[in-house]
């Protein structure tokens, strides 16, 4: 990678976020006169109907940063006023409503699309190179392997992602010198996940439901619910790829494999040294996803791409982090 971030002016929206946070650390470990700004909401208890919680940034997550952090909402002209005249050479957008289940359609479009035009025209004046989180949402019950040009989002969240590609597509379109790199993050897990709640990857909740004691719950059907999980280094080495490149366009951002929840229990199980049985369920949600598995040829080809962490290799790193969690914290049904 022939990337040098010393120096350099960098803002990363939802910075105290899980993915946020991780880039923001790596990215101070690797280039220390780098010049970071942390941009977030920070969560203020508020939720949505289903429980979950509207904002996920969280200050633990941001313990070992050095650089600004500014708390402010996207949505907010007068807060996002406060980015003007820094000069920025980079701007990674990892704000967002990530809430698959979120039904306020009002909400999530205003925070997704019109915020993002904001910040294309930010990143327009300043010179920035954008890289934006899409998602693996947007190609909704599309079969795999998913294939950036096909897609049929099936619910508010995945539409948002899509019309934020559709909109940097336009400004592409309309300035020409403007870079624009959108990411489509399939299913991630990591450090830096436990303040997501109820949305943390199944990776973190079912690992707390073994050191628990308690039997790991899975949707009926599990062996065939698969998904492309990937952790979250991967997915920081992406970003970091994107900012590196100086080309545009939308790429898929996963292993480019697919393993089921299944997997994830038998993985799981001889590392915490637990072996229960799986309690098996209906199945709640209608337009699920039940196969995701990532086409990377693109990123792979255009952004030299390529995941270093199989499901084993991930979860293994993971463990101890998990373990910790659960001293402190126990598990919450």
């Amino acid at each position: 990678m022939s990337l040098d971030l010393n120096g350099k002016k960098i803002l990363i929206t939802g910075g105290a976020g899980f993915i946020g946070s991780n880039l923001a650390l790596t990215i101070q470990e690797r280039w220390p006169l780098a010049e970071i700004v942390v941009f977030d909401r920070f969560q203020d208890g508020r939720r949505f109907g289903n429980g979950n919680l509207i904002s996920l940034g969280h200050w633990e997550n941001l313990l070992q940063f050095t650089g600004e952090v500014i708390c402010g909402d996207i949505n907010s002209a007068d807060d996002l006023n406060r980015l003007r005249g820094y000069g920025f050479d980079y701007i990674v957008h990892q704000a967002a409503i990530s809430d698959t289940r979120a039904d306020d359609q009002n909400l999530v479009v205003r925070t997704n699309v019109n915020a993002f035009r904001d910040l294309l025209d930010l990143a327009r004046v300043d010179g920035a190179r954008m890289v934006y989180a899409s998602s693996a949402a947007t190609y909704g019950p599309q079969p795999a392997p998913q294939t950036i040009g096909i897609e049929s989002p099936d619910n508010v969240y995945g539409y948002s992602k899509l019309a934020m590609d559709h909109l940097a597509a336009s400004y592409r379109k309309q300035y020409p010198l403007q870079q624009t790199a959108g990411l489509r993050f399939f299913n991630v897990y990591g450090p830096g996940e436990y303040f997501k709640g109820k949305t943390a990857s199944m990776v973190l909740q079912l690992g707390l439901q073994l050191l628990d004691g308690r039997t790991p719950r899975l949707f009926e059907g599990s062996d065939n619910i698969r998904r492309d999980f990937i952790h979250v280094q991967d997915v920081v080495e992406a970003n970091l790829l994107s900012m590196a490149s100086d080309q545009s366009g939308v790429f898929n951002v996963g292993t480019g494999l697919c393993r089921s929840f299944k997997d994830i229990v038998d993985v799981l199980q001889p590392l915490l040294g637990t072996d229960l049985p799986v309690d098996y369920f209906p199945n709640p949600y209608a337009g699920y996803q039940m196969h995701t598995e990532a086409d990377i040829s693109l990123s792979t080809d255009v952004l030299g791409y390529k995941p270093s962490l199989t499901l084993e290799q991930g979860i293994s790193q993971y463990i101890p982090e998990i373990r910790a969690l659960y001293d402190r914290f126990g598990y919450t049904a």
